[in-house]
Order: structure tokens, then sequence, then C-alpha cells
């Protein structure tokens, strides 16, 4: 019992555990193709041209986002050598951020412990975990827009420190570098709609800091200039274009129906989710959550970002990403509350719950066994093609035996010693997402990365002989390579720097 009561300590939730999740394993797979390769690349060409204010790729200008993580990476390319690991520490960081962030969060709203199991709970968490380890812009700016919130909060609540609203413009302006305008209207009209609801709409005023504005201004403007100053279309493209068309129109080709994230959250909960069903005891677990007015907070939170991107005519999936701290928020406390008590289920609830553990593990089965599966049927004119090493049973093997022990070990151990149910819950999901990384990269590379390209090209292709994309256009080429590689007859998402080039 002692050994289950140890590992809810402070230096494996947030320190041990999220090192090793989020930063040792970063460099395992290979980055994908356009994205992560794409800011890549953005940086490894802001230290080879030093010009750090207008974004370049393949030497053309890429204004659709602000440059913070590219800075960032620059520094780490620098520090490190451009590779998979120093590409994406930044988001890996970002991502420890926001588990640290929860704590944080848990234990004002109500102690250590919860505080310890909602980080427990995002750590666990399968979208933040995968967005954590892809260089993109989404788990900065999560991790920013959520340390704004709640330094915010605490601004409204704490009067006499007004560093803390110093510090909420602060990352606020870190949150608009990152990309763009959201950066500044989620934790403001969040905490606008928290003070109404709340009854405190005369507080809304306190958001405004005169200094705070000044820190902003100092932060932002001076890209803002000097961008303008090096691109004469850079405040429409930026501010209208890529804010308010993006926003209200189809252009970028992202429309999805409005309950296109629905499904996304619940599975970017997997694999806690299912012991949800056990642990919830109904209206006693409600009335034992936060205060009134923190519940508010987390509802608001969770509800504006999600109608504000459901409404929103240009839908990604990883927009999502700041809810997923109010979600581990409260389930971190309704694992709480079962932990202390174990009171199993029963009746339907516990054939529900018995339903849904098994169907869980048998779709991690299938997800494991489908590609050997579909292997002999590869035809190329198909359309079907399954590239997987020999040594795939070797790395699904520890995937398979924990989504075996999900079902039955976090229960046996809870009526054998009465303790360390959510404990086993944990570490076994641990162990289930760090086993993931291996069959996925192995899966996935073939068709979402430059590797099997690089390769190749390193191989057959001469030093110093140009080489040309034909209709396609992988980033990762260039970074990998170390080579500048045209593009013939697929622009894409370079057009438009093309175009400014030949004005």
């Amino acid at each position: 019992m002692r050994a289950f009561k140890d590992m809810m300590k402070k230096r494996y939730i947030l320190f041990l555990i999220p090192f090793i999740l989020y930063i040792v394993l970063l460099g395992v797979m290979p980055q994908m193709e356009p994205d992560e390769a794409r800011y890549s690349l953005i940086a490894s060409s802001m230290n080879e041209t030093g010009n750090y204010v207008t974004p370049h790729i393949k030497n053309t200008i890429y204004l659709e986002k602000p440059p913070l993580v590219s800075w960032v990476t620059a520094v780490f390319f620098k520090l490190f050598g451009e590779n998979d690991f120093s590409a994406r520490l930044f988001a890996g960081l970002c991502a420890w951020g926001c588990i640290l962030l929860t704590f944080l969060i848990g234990r004002r709203f109500r102690d250590e412990k919860t505080g310890l199991y909602a980080a427990a709970t995002l750590t666990i968490s399968i979208f933040p975990f995968i967005l954590g380890r892809i260089n993109i812009l989404d788990m900065p700016l999560t991790f920013f827009v959520c340390l704004s919130i709640w330094l915010g909060y605490l601004s409204l609540i704490t009067e006499e420190k007004r560093y803390l609203s110093w510090l909420f413009y602060f990352t606020c302006a870190l949150a608009f570098l990152t990309k763009g305008i959201i950066g500044i209207v989620f934790p403001f009209a969040i905490l606008v709609i928290w003070l109404i609801w709340t009854g405190r709409w005369r507080e809304i005023l306190k958001l405004i800091s005169p200094v705070g504005i000044v820190i902003f201004l100092v932060m932002v403007c001076p890209w803002i200039y000097l961008a303008q100053k090096e691109n004469s279309d850079f405040l429409w493209f930026f501010f209208v274009r890529e804010h308010f068309l993006r926003f209200t129109t189809q252009m970028h080709g992202k429309a999805e129906p409005f309950y296109y994230f629905l499904p996304f959250i619940i599975a970017g909960t997997f694999p806690w989710s299912v012991y949800l069903i056990e642990a919830w005891q109904g209206k006693n677990t409600a009335t034992s959550l936060f205060q009134k007015d923190e519940n508010k907070l987390l509802v608001v939170w969770f509800l504006f970002i999600f109608l504000f991107y459901s409404a929103s005519s240009s839908k990604l999936v990883t927009y999502i990403a700041p809810l997923f701290l109010p979600i581990a928020l409260f389930a971190g406390q309704i694992f709480r509350i079962y932990d202390e008590e174990l009171t199993e289920p029963s009746g339907k609830r516990q054939v529900f719950y018995r339903l849904a553990l098994y169907i869980q593990s048998f779709l991690i089965l299938v997800a494991v066994l489908l590609p050997p599966i579909l292997k002999p049927y590869s035809d190329d004119a198909k359309g079907l093609v399954v590239m997987i090493s020999g040594q795939w049973w070797l790395y699904v093997l520890p995937v398979l035996l924990v989504a075996i022990l999900m079902i039955i070990l976090p229960d046996w151990i809870a009526r054998k010693v009465r303790s360390g149910w959510f404990v086993t819950i944990y570490l076994l999901s641990c162990v289930l997402l760090a086993g993931t990384i291996l069959p996925i990269t192995n899966f996935l590379s073939p068709y979402r990365s430059s590797l099997v390209a690089r390769d190749a090209i390193a191989r057959y292709v001469p030093a110093g002989h140009l080489l040309y994309q034909y209709r396609v256009n992988f980033y990762g080429i260039d970074f990998y390579n170390k080579i500048r590689t045209p593009v013939v007859e697929d622009f894409g998402e370079l057009a438009d720097g093309i175009f400014a080039h030949s004005k």
C-alpha cells in the first residue's frame, strides 16, 4: 500500500514520468510531412540567412503564422544541432508546462492531492501526448493561452498582486507571437464571460492594465513593424486574410461539420476515460468537485473554445488542445474522490464499465493486428500499400500485454490492498502510450515522413547535383539532406510567397 502512495508524489507525477514521456522519447519518430518539416525548415532558414523577422521556406516568404516557435526552435538548433529532438523540444516542454499548470490549478482549487491527480490525468491523455511530440504551433499556443487564462483569473481574485496582471499581458503577448490574435481573444473572452456568469461584471475593467498594455505592445509591435517594413502587404495578409477570412470563409478548404471536434475530444481522453464509468458516483461526485465559481471558470474555458472553433469555417483537430486542461481537472478530481473510497460499481454501471474496458482493449488489438493482416493485400493500383518491418510483433508486444492488463490489474489491486487503483491505471497508461511510439513510427514513416527519400538521396544523388521535386513538396528532404530542392508544378502553400517575390 505504501508503494502505491509513494508513486503519487510530485517528483514522479510532475517531473520524472513527464520527462521520460514528453522529452526523452521526442527523437524516436522522424518528422511528419508537411507541418513538422515545414516549421523545422523555417527555423533552419532563419539561422542560415540571419533573417528572424520574415520566415522563409525554400527562399520564399511564409507569413501565415508569427515567428515565436521558429525563434525558439532556431535557438535549440544552435544548442543541440538540427535534428528531430531539438525540433520538437519546444512542443515537449510546453506539454510538460501544461502538466505543471494543471497541477497548480488543481492545488489552488482544492489541494495538492487533487493537483497531482489532475496532472497525472493530463499526462496520460493521448491527445496532448501526441501533440506534445509534434513540431507545430498548437502545443506552445495551448500552454501560453492556458497560462494566460490562469494568470488573468489570479489577477482578478488577488487584487494586491499587480504583477499577476502584468504577467497576464506578458503571456498573452507570447500567445499572440505564437499564433496570432486568438492569443488575446481567448483569455480575455473567457475571463469576461466568467465574470458576467458569476455576477461580477463590475470587475471587467480590472482586466485592463495600462502597464500590461505597454508590456504587450513592447513585445509584439517590433515584430509587426519590421515585418510590415520588409513586406508591404503584411498587415492585410496576416490580420485580414489569415485571421478574419480564415475564420469566416472556406478559403483554406478545411470546412467540417459543427460536431467535427466531438469524436476527437472523446478519443483524446484515451486510455483513461473508460475508468470514469467506474469512478463516477452520480450526485455525490458532482457535489464534490470544485467551488461553484471555479467550476464555472472551467466550464467557460471548455465551452468558449469548443464553440468558437466549432463555429469557424476552418477546422483542424489540433485546435482543441486547450480543452484538455479543464477536462483533466474535472476528471482528476473525480478519480481522486473514487480512489479514496473505492466503491465498486454494481448493476448496469458495472456491466457498462466492463463492456467499455473490453471494447477499448479490442480496438487496441484491432489496431495492432490490422497492418500485418492487410500487408499481403498491398496493391499500388488499388491504393492500398502497407509497409511495416519484420520486427512489427516485437514493437507491438508491450502494447498487447498492457491492453490485457488494463482490463484486469487496476480492479484486482484495488480489491487486494484497498489502494492503488488510479496509480495502476496511470502507470499502465504511461507504458501503453510510450509503447505505441515504435509501432506508430514504423507504420507512419513510409507515408508521412521523408525518411525513405532522405536515405535514398544520401545514397544515390551525388553531392552538388541539383535535385527537383516534381508535383510533390517534401520539406523534410531539404531539412534532413541539407539541400534546397526546387519545386516543379506544385507550389501549394508556397504560392503566396512566390507571388510576393515576383512583385
